[in-house]
């Protein structure tokens, strides 16, 4: 390989890796929600969808800590929520399943570990508690 075919063979793994990293957003990973009004919660996993920010319930639990409400695995709690900078996101939906109800919402990074989420519909808001990373 010639010493110009090296260089763009190094710049192309650093241009890669580059955008790998740009591409993570801090509130990606699986997230413990708060216990609902029944005291069971979930696992979500938050990840990019496109431009935008989603996550799926990946594991759910009954108030005594025991697997449950297996019928709810996969689906879609947050979608369409877009970084803001600074820890920020909003104009996403976050659906509660335990009132079935899809919430306008925002998220807040707090730290690394802790992330504030909340949302209205209409006028009625809820806060959702503060969420805390499993891994």
């Amino acid at each position: 390989m010639t010493k110009t075919g090296l260089r763009a063979a190094a710049l192309g793994v650093a241009l890669m890796t580059w955008a790998g990293a740009a591409a993570a957003d801090p509130v990606h990973g699986t997230w413990k929600t708060v216990p609902d009004d029944n005291g069971a919660y979930g696992h979500i996993q938050v990840k990019p969808c496109g431009d935008k920010i989603c996550g799926t319930l990946v594991k759910a639990f009954d108030k005594n800590g025991k697997q449950g409400g297996q019928d709810h695995i996969g689906k879609n709690i947050i979608w369409d929520m877009s970084a803001n900078g600074g820890g920020k996101y909003s104009g996403g939906k976050i659906w509660a399943p335990d009132r079935d109800k899809t919430y306008s919402s925002k998220m807040e990074l707090l730290d690394n570990n802790n992330l504030k989420v909340s949302g209205c519909i209409a006028f009625i808001c809820r806060d959702g508690g503060t969420w805390t990373r499993v891994k």
